[in-house]
């Protein structure tokens, strides 16, 4: 809930291979996507994260980074896939293609 300040809580979500990081802030309503996750210190304590590169969103679906937060916004940032989806169910696809001819 927004308090009388004018301020909002919002959670900054990144997803490491072995971990979560989870980040709890206050912000003044009318805070961007981009200015809260600068905020949070992520980028600090990730140095990995590029978001020219990962893309960013508020509950699974794509935001820009100039997206203004509402009251208990989660801010996901996402990493970039290793290999493409529809590349890896082919090769697999593939493969199993071949065991089958055997």
């Amino acid at each position: 809930m927004a308090d009388q300040i004018g301020n909002i809580r919002v959670q900054v979500c990144f997803a490491k291979r072995d971990m979560q990081v989870l980040r709890d802030l206050l912000v003044p309503e009318g805070t961007t996507l981009f200015e809260a996750i600068h905020r949070s210190g992520v980028l600090r304590d990730e140095p990995e994260l590029d978001l020219s590169v990962c893309a960013v969103g508020i509950y699974g679906k794509l935001r820009e980074p100039d997206t203004r937060l509402r009251d208990r916004d989660r801010i996901e940032i996402y990493r970039r896939l290793i290999a493409d989806p529809k590349e890896s169910r082919r090769k697999r696809a593939e493969k199993k293609e071949q065991k089958k001819a055997r």
